[in-house]
């Protein structure tokens, strides 16, 4: 199943945040109480995440929810694949 292009711009926001950070995926997924395949599916675009989970990554990174998201410019036509 190829990846879709909103959840890997969304993963690739998440994990410049988390390198801005200083935190690796395994210290970070660990810090907020992730499984770190599942987070690292996350950064990789491979996971359609919950909001839950989002909130969980927000508060770890010490940001609003919405600073997770890449712009809307950013966001190719939804092709609904």
């Amino acid at each position: 199943m190829a990846k879709h292009p909103h959840l890997v711009l969304l993963g690739t926001c998440i994990r410049k945040l988390r390198e801005e950070r200083e935190y690796s995926q395994d210290d970070f997924a660990l810090h907020i109480g992730m499984d770190r395949t599942y987070y690292s599916g996350v950064e990789r675009g491979e996971r359609n995440i919950a909001a839950r989970n989002l909130i969980r990554i927000a508060r770890g990174l010490q940001v609003e929810v919405g600073e997770l998201f890449p712009r809307i410019s950013q966001l190719p036509e939804d092709d609904d694949s």
